[in-house]
């Protein structure tokens, strides 16, 4: 995890998620590398699946942020799942992505609310 690489977007300053965003900040950003946006979560889901990213994750998206980046990033075998293990990613809007081999250390940072 610490040489790790990863990305989010952070909501702007009236958005019901960013108390949430903040929280799983400030437990990532101590075990990892880095933290970076580009500004798209296709983008972002790509870059996970061509190894430029180890994770991603993100909260209050639409189907159309990221459904593009979710088939690359499943075809590339990545591991993807609702950011509630009981949610609908699409319907919820809040994902998390990563790698084979971090996705289990970084699920469970972002998920330690």
């Amino acid at each position: 995890m610490i040489e790790g690489v990863f990305a989010t977007g952070v909501p702007f300053a009236n958005s019901r998620h960013l108390p949430a965003t903040l929280q799983d900040l400030a437990r990532l950003v101590p075990a990892c590398a880095g933290v970076r946006r580009w500004g798209a979560a296709s983008l972002d889901l790509a870059y996970v699946a061509a190894g430029r990213y180890d994770g991603f994750w993100e909260r209050g998206l639409k189907a159309w942020d990221m459904a593009a980046g979710l088939v690359i990033a499943r075809e590339a075998g990545c591991f993807i799942e609702p950011m509630d293990p009981e949610g609908d990613i699409l319907a919820d809007g809040a994902v998390i992505c990563a790698s084979e081999p971090m996705f289990e250390k970084f699920s469970k940072i972002i998920r330690d609310a």
